[in-house]
């Protein structure tokens, strides 16, 4: 895992771990502390923020909302604005994967313009694209 420098947050692995999920809180927390052990840096973009704060605006859940940001400062993650440049690749990539959703591509295309070396997810379609590794939380667990 020591390999990985710059690894891409997808929605989920956040949702995981500030979520305490009970399959994967654990896990995630553990992967993301050891990554960070390591000297790896976090990435992840715009989309994040609209995915995974939708449902505490909706219930408003401030605690939510505040831990979220929170993680955000703390990890120094930088965000990825969504421009034209990625919307482009995102097509790119929505062209030759027929299957992957619009804001799978817009995420997959901003951990390729960060240059990031892993994309973290738990959506197992995501592990066909070939440019960037796409690992799932799963996939971490056996290394």
């Amino acid at each position: 895992m020591t390999g990985y420098k710059k690894i891409f947050l997808d929605t989920t692995p956040i949702i995981y771990y500030l979520d305490q999920d009970p399959n994967f809180g654990m896990i995630t927390q553990n992967l993301l502390s050891d990554f960070l052990d390591s000297g790896s840096d976090f990435v992840t973009s715009s989309i994040t923020f609209t995915e995974y704060l939708t449902y505490p605006y909706r219930t408003n859940n401030t605690d939510k909302i505040d831990a979220f940001l929170e993680f955000i400062n703390d990890c120094e993650i930088p965000v990825h604005r969504i421009d034209i440049i990625t919307a482009q690749k995102a097509a790119r990539i929505r062209a030759e994967y027929k299957h992957f959703k619009t804001i799978d591509c817009l995420q997959i295309a901003s951990a390729c313009i960060t240059e990031c070396d892993l994309f973290l997810t738990n959506d197992k379609q995501l592990k066909q694209f070939k440019e960037l590794p796409c690992l799932t939380v799963e996939d971490l667990t056996t290394f």
